[in-house]
């Protein structure tokens, strides 16, 4: 190879090579001070519109978990109500057979009735009972969506205790003005009614239960999707930093040769 001054070949091969390394160097360092493998949008752009899709399909998931979660709360609380009222029933079955004592004169019964009188009004008050705002008893259907896409939803039905298909409406009904007004069937109809109700609400957590587990687990297997695609693998990644570490400290000191080389030729002409 020729002696030239005004072209130092291998000092321009050594930069190239120097600018190269440490351009993976600065890379290796933002991924690992980032924790992510996708630093800008040209280090993986399929990766990156993927991972999107994915972290909006997560959030979705939490949502819809959240969702359930307060459907659930609705439930417990529509439940908590039924239970008090099924308690109230109780008491007006026991003061009813009380009221069939033959033993009792009419004062006995008049209190029997006043107590009754109160539990109609605590029935009555029941059946308003809200949630939120939401109305816990009436005629019309909840539907809870329970997948992030929104496909698959769980309808919580409408439970109308103040309807005469309840048993309790008949009770509460105003042409029932003491005891001797209903029979003891009237009771056992509407204690076995709000026994179906609570049942029916029973089956219905059980089912949002399952549906939030699959929620769960749905959301922790497109976190892990997504964490192939963008998170770092440090014991890797640092591997990696020490190699171009060191390639730029050897290129430092090639290039520093390399120019260097060219001062030969001042030995020739001096």
């Amino acid at each position: 190879m020729s002696v030239v001054i005004n072209t130092n070949y291998a000092a321009t091969v050594a930069s190239n090579n120097l600018a190269a390394s440490n351009g993976m160097l600065q890379k290796s360092l933002n991924r690992l001070s980032s924790g992510s493998k996708i630093v800008n949008p040209s280090d993986d752009a399929g990766g990156l519109a993927v991972s999107m899709k994915f972290q909006a399909a997560a959030k979705r998931s939490a949502a819809a978990a959240s969702n359930i979660g307060n459907s659930v709360s609705f439930l417990q609380t529509q439940d908590g109500v039924l239970k008090v009222a099924g308690k109230v029933l109780d008491r007006i079955s026991e003061l009813k057979t009380l009221y069939a004592d033959p033993t009792k004169n009419t004062d006995d019964l008049a209190n029997y009735d006043a107590e009754f009188t109160e539990l109609q009004s605590e029935l009555t008050s029941l059946t308003g009972e809200e949630f939120n705002g939401v109305s816990l008893f009436g005629t019309s259907a909840l539907s809870v969506q329970v997948s992030e896409d929104g496909t698959q939803t769980v309808t919580v039905s409408g439970k109308d205790l103040s309807s005469t298909a309840s048993g309790i409406g008949e009770l509460t009904a105003s042409a029932v003005a003491d005891l001797g007004d209903i029979t003891l069937t009237d009771i056992t109809d509407a204690i076995q009614n709000v026994a179906t109700m609570r049942a029916t609400n029973g089956a219905e957590q059980s089912r949002l239960g399952f549906a939030a587990e699959v929620l769960t687990v749905n959301k922790a297997n497109i976190e892990a999707a997504n964490s192939r695609i963008t998170d770092v693998d440090v014991a890797s990644e640092s591997t990696q930093l020490a190699r171009w570490n060191i390639l730029v400290q050897s290129g430092t000191a090639m290039l520093a040769q390399a120019n260097q080389s060219a001062q030969v030729a001042l030995r020739l002409i001096g």
